[in-house]
């Protein structure tokens, strides 16, 4: 080869060599370009998920809370639940005790069993403003939802199955049994 030729040679491998150094420099200034902006993205990321896990938090204690709330109005709830009803009882009380001490000083019975009467009459009113309501049944089928039967009884007047005669009245409180009437059924 001539040294023309080794020259040429030379040059046009300096200029390839050159051509590979500025095309890594362009691919690494290509990610150094991407880089930051990965960055930038991971640290908006990171950001969002530390403000999502505070949300989080916030709400969990939010609940806790309200749970712990809600049962201490439930317990309170349940303490004082009958303090409107007692509240509502407390005049037929007064009126027992001005019974009883008109008794004591005056022996006019008749007069006591008006003022009882009058007092029960309050009472039922005031219960049943609350809800309850006595079951009737004499002369209803026996039913074990409303009735307990405490014995069986032959009658010529009802036919099998029906309620004779009431021992012990029986409750409902609104559309719940409170206590079932003790009944004896024609058997």
């Amino acid at each position: 080869m001539s040294a023309k030729e080794q020259h040429n040679e030379t040059v046009d491998t300096v200029e390839e060599e050159t051509a590979a150094e500025n095309m890594d420099h362009v691919s690494e200034g290509g990610e150094a370009a991407e880089q930051p902006a990965a960055d930038a993205r991971y640290d908006e990321l990171a950001k969002q998920a530390d403000e999502a896990q505070q949300r989080y938090l916030r709400a969990q204690a939010d609940f806790d809370n309200f749970r712990r709330r809600t049962m201490k109005e439930k317990e309170e709830l349940g303490q004082y639940a009958s303090m409107k009803l007692l509240g509502q009882l407390l005049p037929v009380v007064d009126n027992f005790e001005r019974a009883i001490a008109a008794a004591s000083s005056n022996s006019d019975y008749e007069s006591l069993a008006k003022g009882v009467d009058m007092i029960f009459r309050q009472l039922s009113q005031t219960l049943d403003a609350e809800g309850l309501k006595p079951i009737q049944s004499v002369g209803e089928p026996f039913n074990p939802e409303f009735h307990q039967a405490i014995m069986t009884v032959e009658s010529d007047e009802y036919e099998e199955g029906i309620v004779v005669e009431e021992v012990q009245k029986g409750y409902m409180l609104k559309e719940k049994v409170l206590r079932p009437a003790m009944v004896k059924v024609s058997g």
